[in-house]
């Protein structure tokens, strides 16, 4: 039995994890945490998770129980820092999909997995992973003609763009194609009046009402398009496959690990 905390167990993506943690057979929810001062802090979870199997209540981030297997965080990057912190103090290990990571964040994970073992992945669905490798086929067998490009879509809510999702699909589709991602990648075509280039990886972003989350890598010659999509339809998906990462992570030794690790894909 894995025992797992969860940070930020208030937020829209807090809830369902811990909903998840209480439907795996082989996991157990011991700590929904909070910021400090919060005012759910004392109150019981069960009456925000569907499941209702246990009566824990909210406690303050500082209050993390000892008792912990692994921790798990998909809150922003200023809350992600601080609970990392927390984590290497602690010696716990810790699951982490927080998106919107700046190259700065990246360097201080790659730090503390010296000394923690750590499972970060912007997407924890099966199927993206899956995804992932699908594409890395695609851009290496298809011709050097063919146009490529991301598209997504997610929620109003969703702050970062391109998400986090798409940029893992490019940055596969990158170095299947021998490219450094940020040389190729196209955010925005309003300024440029020239045709589309080969080498190039364009994104398109949609936000609207309540979409979970849906990815698509479009690879275009003349004749043929091959489509390569994922739909989530319940962020139940990424939070099910977060506690699996945790459940895997559990006794690791230290290191950054992700996804495909996870799933044995490498």
């Amino acid at each position: 039995m894995t025992k797992i905390a969860i940070f930020g167990a208030n937020g829209r993506m807090g809830k369902v994890l811990c909903e998840a943690c209480l439907i795996s057979n082989d996991s157990e929810l011991v700590a929904a945490l909070v910021r400090q001062e919060h005012a759910l802090i004392g109150s019981e979870v069960t009456h925000l998770i569907s499941q209702g199997k246990t009566a824990l209540t909210y406690t303050g981030e500082s209050d993390l129980v000892n008792d912990v297997d692994v921790a798990i965080d998909f809150t922003l990057p200023l809350g992600m820092k601080k609970h990392l912190s927390l984590a290497i103090e602690r010696k716990l290990p810790i699951v982490i999909g927080t998106t919107g990571l700046t190259a700065q964040d990246m360097a201080e994970l790659k730090a503390a997995a010296k000394h923690i073992p750590i499972v970060f992945s912007r997407n924890f669905s099966v199927g993206i992973n899956i995804l992932e490798n699908l594409v890395k086929v695609a851009a290496q067998t298809l011709n050097e003609d063919v146009d490529i490009e991301v598209f997504e879509a997610h929620h109003r809510h969703k702050v970062d763009a391109p998400s986090g999702t798409a940029l893992m699909i490019g940055e596969a589709i990158a170095e299947a194609k021998g490219w450094e991602h940020e040389q190729v990648a196209r955010y925005d075509r309003t300024t440029e009046e020239q045709a589309k280039a080969q080498n190039e990886i364009g994104y398109s972003v949609l936000r609207a009402g309540d979409i979970v989350g849906e990815h698509t890598a479009y690879f275009a010659t003349m004749g043929e398009r091959l489509e390569l999509t994922h739909k989530a339809t319940s962020r139940l998906t990424f939070a099910t496959g977060a506690v699996r990462a945790a459940k895997w992570l559990r006794n690791k030794p230290n290191g950054l690990y992700d996804m495909q690790d996870v799933l044995g894909l490498k």
